[in-house]
């Protein structure tokens, strides 16, 4: 047990950091920046009251980078609570006032009573690199599913025939609007031409698409108010479309460069329905170190697959999912889960199994999860890939 306990409010440009000790009373209190040499001063004087200190934090990400850098290469234990659990603990605090050095107070204090925080633990490497891909290509897709939404909204105010046709998920229909945007346009160029167009851009089935686009064209013979202006607003939405298509398949590509470097990747990869990219999100979600999760039931805990009771008078057995839970990791093993259901045999018969129990399509894809969890934490403790059960003969 530790002799005193540091909290660290959290901040952008400064922390707040409070001393206390086992009876509770301050030791130190500072206002501290966000700056290497004001961090390692801070670390050197808690130390000087007490080498045997526990540090907790409200913030394990973003601001609070640099200082938990700093801590995990001086060897100094970090424990990590949630901002709404700070915000919980405060009410039962004296006074209504909010402070930073009041909040660093509730933290401090609070890792000094509680016995469930668990140790931050970094990532290695290759588990932090993945983590900066796997977020920074789950932004791109956003971005690109809100420039597709803003390309089809101006799209329809000059040419709704063509807006109503055009698949804009795929390739071809973006490329054909960096070239081709009002109805007019399209029938001077004629079915020929825009194929030719499409062609010399390696656009798949390029004759159906021109033929379409000039089916819509000829279905609108009237040129809206504002045509022209609106018509180089889709040729800039859609080669941003075009540029994060761009950008995705090279995150991809990085992704799974990445991935294959860690020493896990194999044996992840081995369990059915979990390729790379999903792998990657894993790791990102983990760190890679299943050792910092002490069992599988923790884990399916912090992936949200583990119910928790809500029991209360004569209502018993009210199981729900956790209010808090990595929700990265848990559509991680869901999409595993439901693209197991296509290449696995074993994944199928325990879906079987579940719906013909009564169970729901979803209920029944978070149960799978939570069993494929458990293998998959068992594939990573003994390194081994994995592989079917052989099946088992009766003795004639």
């Amino acid at each position: 047990m530790a002799e005193i306990w540091a909290g660290v409010d959290i901040g952008k440009t400064h922390h707040h950091c409070v001393v206390i000790n086992a009876d509770g009373t301050r030791l130190l209190s500072r206002r501290v920046a966000n700056d290497e040499s004001a961090l390692l001063a801070l670390i050197g004087d808690v130390l000087e009251v007490s080498a045997d200190a526990l540090w907790a934090v409200d913030l394990n990400h973003g601001g609070a980078a640099l200082l938990i850098g700093l801590l995990v290469s001086h060897g100094q234990p970090v424990v990590y609570l949630t901002g709404l659990a700070v915000h919980r603990a405060s009410a039962t605090y004296k006074g209504e006032g909010k402070t930073d050095a009041k909040d660093a107070f509730v933290i401090a204090d609070q890792a000094r009573v509680r016995r469930d925080l668990g140790l931050l633990r970094p990532g290695d490497e290759i588990a932090v690199d993945l983590r900066t891909l796997t977020t920074r290509r789950l932004d791109a897709v956003f971005d690109r599913t809100r420039q597709i939404n803003r390309l089809r909204a101006q799209l329809l105010e000059i040419f709704p025939a063509l807006e109503r046709v055009l698949e804009l998920t795929n390739r071809g229909p973006v490329m054909l609007l960096t070239g081709y945007q009002t109805p007019a346009a399209i029938r001077r160029a004629g079915a020929s031409r825009i194929e030719m167009w499409l062609k010399n851009r390696k656009v798949r089935g390029a004759a159906a698409l021109a033929k379409m686009a000039v089916e819509a064209a000829r279905a609108q013979q009237t040129a809206l108010p504002g045509e022209k202006l609106a018509a180089t607003m889709v040729v800039r939405l859609a080669k941003g479309v075009m540029a994060l298509d761009a950008e995705i398949a090279e995150l991809d590509a990085l992704i799974e460069a990445t991935f294959r470097e860690h020493p896990h990747a194999e044996v992840i990869r081995s369990l059915p329905g979990m390729g790379a990219k999903l792998g990657a999100e894993f790791l990102a979600a983990t760190g890679g170190d299943m050792d910092a999760f002490g069992s599988p039931d923790r884990l399916a805990g912090f992936a949200g697959l583990a119910p928790r009771p809500r029991d209360s008078g004569r209502v018993s057995g009210n199981l729900r999912r956790p209010r808090r839970y990595h929700r990265g990791l848990l559509r991680t093993m869901y999409l595993s889960a439901m693209v197991s259901l296509q290449c696995c045999p074993a994944s199928k018969a325990f879906y079987d199994r579940k719906r013909s129990e009564g169970k729901g399509h979803k209920q029944a894809l978070l149960a799978l999860a939570r069993r494929r969890l458990n293998v998959l934490w068992a594939m990573i403790r003994d390194g081994e890939c994995f592989h079917a059960s052989p099946p088992v003969t009766r003795a004639g």
